[in-house]
């Protein structure tokens, strides 16, 4: 049986620093780095036939013309905000219409970064579960919350991926296989 390649463009959008490159690296590489990054526009494989790019400067106003450009024909987002900051989930509302708006057919998925700092500390939580859970129903979306320190809730890429139509049982030595089949 040979393989068939399926290529899925796959975006990650929100406002800066919320952790969509953490996300990536904790997803891709295994691992969390330390440090602010601010990324242009970069594609990584996510795996050979799924092409996961991440823009960190999506976020970012003066970029907004442009990113339309980057999320044309995405067949799936994940619209990041961080738990620790209000202002992220009104901008993750933002995205969502854009989406809604110029990429119809896009599946959405919402996710909260940084549950490891509420975790250790609870105050530090701006965004209520319930509030983030009720507007992902409203707009059809899945919702998850996930650390890219910790790994936590990271399976949920797994699910993004199949769902977006890309084979995983194809790459049964990649972690692809490994995270979706051995939970």
């Amino acid at each position: 049986m040979t393989a068939m390649r399926v290529d899925v463009k796959v975006v990650m959008l929100g406002k800066e620093s919320v952790g969509k490159t953490s996300l990536v690296e904790r997803y891709v590489h295994h691992r969390f780095l330390v440090g602010p990054y601010q990324n242009v526009i970069r594609a990584k494989p996510f795996i050979s036939s799924l092409v996961f790019p991440t823009q960190d400067t999506a976020g970012s106003e003066r970029y907004e013309a442009m990113s339309r450009i980057y999320y044309r024909g995405a067949r799936a987002a994940i619209v990041c905000y961080d738990l620790t900051d209000s202002s992220s989930f009104q901008r993750a509302r933002f995205w969502v219409k854009e989406l809604q708006n110029y990429e119809e057919h896009c599946k959405i998925y919402l996710c909260g970064t940084k549950s490891d700092l509420i975790q250790e500390d609870r105050s530090l939580r701006k965004i209520d579960y319930h509030d983030a859970q009720d507007f992902a129903e409203e707009i059809g979306a899945q919702h998850f919350e996930t650390s890219s320190k910790t790994g936590n809730n990271s399976y949920h890429f797994c699910f993004i991926a199949e769902e977006t139509g890309v084979d995983l049982g194809q790459k049964k030595d990649s972690y692809f296989y490994s995270c979706c089949h051995n939970n």
